[in-house]
């Protein structure tokens, strides 16, 4: 049966809001399962939508915990639980490992990851995979996946950039950062985004579909919404714990 859709783990920056999570997303494809980032308090809602936990890969577009100190426990799963599996899939820039291998010093990582690194470009089963550096604190890999004849793009965390309008273009979904932190717009370099930007920057990729996601923790969600939409002029959603998004889709 086809199924195809995006479906939301953890929505928030930094750290989680009471009943939230950090950054991650399942996207289900005709069968194919892929991961993109695992922020704080992920995983076990990864497993309550893989009841089985069978992956096909793991994409992490930085090295900060928001991003992928649950792959720390996917790894554990597998290191420790499903002996015998052939190993996973993990695109990612080089901090990832670093940071993760912080926390295993005496086991070797690659026991349990097949590694990539990002940026760059893969077959991923039925995605074609392209990773754009992004302005960030750390190298973060904004994240594009094309399979047949549909696209969707994932920014991570970013500064302001035209790169946005490249990695986003045409793209059926396009879920792009909007962490509104106080004071963004006036430091001097800049490494997040607003959600009016966000709208501005999926307005420019003309994408069909933006969905913000990244909130600050205590922010006003429908007023980060009402800020992208009046950028943007195509459907906006806020990511929501547990939101599955049909990829492709008719809009109902």
């Amino acid at each position: 049966m086809q199924m195809r859709q995006v479906s939301v783990l953890g929505s928030c920056g930094a750290f989680p809001e009471p009943g939230r999570a950090c950054s991650g997303f399942a996207v289900d494809w005709d069968g194919y399962r892929l991961v993109l980032d695992l922020g704080y308090a992920t995983l076990p809602r990864l497993l309550a939508h893989w009841p089985d936990g069978a992956i096909d890969a793991v994409v992490i577009t930085h090295e900060h915990p928001d991003h992928c100190i649950d792959l720390h426990g996917l790894f554990r799963m597998r290191f420790y639980g499903d002996t015998g599996v052939p190993k996973l899939p993990l695109y990612c820039p080089p901090g990832v490992l670093d940071r993760i291998g912080g926390l295993e010093p005496d086991v070797d990582l690659h026991a349990v990851f097949d590694v990539h690194p990002l940026p760059g470009s893969y077959r991923l089963g039925p995605f074609d995979l392209t990773g754009l550096s992004l302005p960030h604190y750390v190298l973060n890999a904004g994240i594009r996946l094309e399979a047949g004849g549909i696209a969707l793009a994932y920014s991570g965390d970013t500064g302001p950039t035209p790169v946005l309008a490249e990695l986003g273009r045409g793209v059926d979904l396009f879920i792009v950062e909007a962490t509104d932190r106080d004071g963004e717009t006036s430091r001097p370099t800049r490494n997040l985004l607003t959600s009016a930007e966000a709208g501005y920057w999926a307005s420019r990729a003309g994408a069909r579909r933006l969905m913000l996601t990244h909130f600050w923790p205590g922010n006003d969600r429908g007023a980060s919404v009402a800020a992208a939409q009046l950028a943007f002029g195509g459907i906006v959603l806020a990511a929501e714990e547990e939101l599955k998004v049909p990829i492709g889709a008719p809009d109902r």
